[in-house]
């Protein structure tokens, strides 16, 4: 078996060295495929280190290490306002609270169908007051709506979100594109002083 395998390898070396442009080709062919494959190896790493990069800084970013003066800055400039709900009682902060949340609809084009802001409730305990509201908007103005009342002053949490999607009422008959949505949003309470 060993004897095939060194006439088989005579016979290449025999061939190769009868015909010299052959041997040339091959070796440049070979040669050239190496260097591509460290070339496209070299940009791989060099492309993986620059997303490393970038992935990086934004994760500075939003640890606040790079800029976070300047972040503060632009973020207080583009929502004005105390990072509290305010009021010298807890009724006038849901009243603030529901205030609040009905302009965020209604600046997208929708509308508060009904509201119940809970003033006595376990959250009230922990500083929290909460609304409840039902509305009727656009699908699209959806995500704006909730853009608006988690990254606006005060500082508000969306703890329920419950939409309903109407149904078509005829087979071909597309649906209007508004969506209901229940609402629940809570703030803490800083009491006026």
């Amino acid at each position: 078996m060993s004897s095939g395998g060194m006439a088989s390898g005579n016979a290449v070396a025999r061939w190769l060295a009868a015909s010299p442009l052959i041997a040339v080709t091959l070796y440049v062919a070979v040669t050239a495929g190496l260097l591509l494959t460290a070339g496209l190896s070299i940009a791989d790493v060099i492309a993986h280190r620059q997303a490393l990069a970038q992935t990086s800084d934004l994760l500075d970013q939003l640890r606040g290490r790079k800029g976070a003066a300047k972040n503060a800055a632009a973020i207080s400039a583009e929502h004005p306002g105390t990072p509290f709900l305010e009021g010298p009682t807890v009724t006038v902060a849901g009243a603030n609270l529901l205030q609040r949340v009905a302009a965020a609809v209604a600046n997208v084009g929708g509308s508060v169908q009904s509201s119940q802001v809970d003033v006595s409730g376990a959250q009230l305990k922990d500083g929290f007051v909460g609304l409840v509201v039902s509305c009727e908007l656009e699908q699209p103005a959806l995500q704006k709506v909730l853009y608006d009342l988690e990254a606006g002053m005060p500082f508000l949490f969306v703890d329920q979100l419950d939409v309903q999607v109407p149904q078509a009422t005829a087979l071909n008959e597309a649906s209007t594109g508004r969506v209901r949505m229940i609402l629940g949003v809570s703030g803490q309470w800083q009491a006026g002083k």
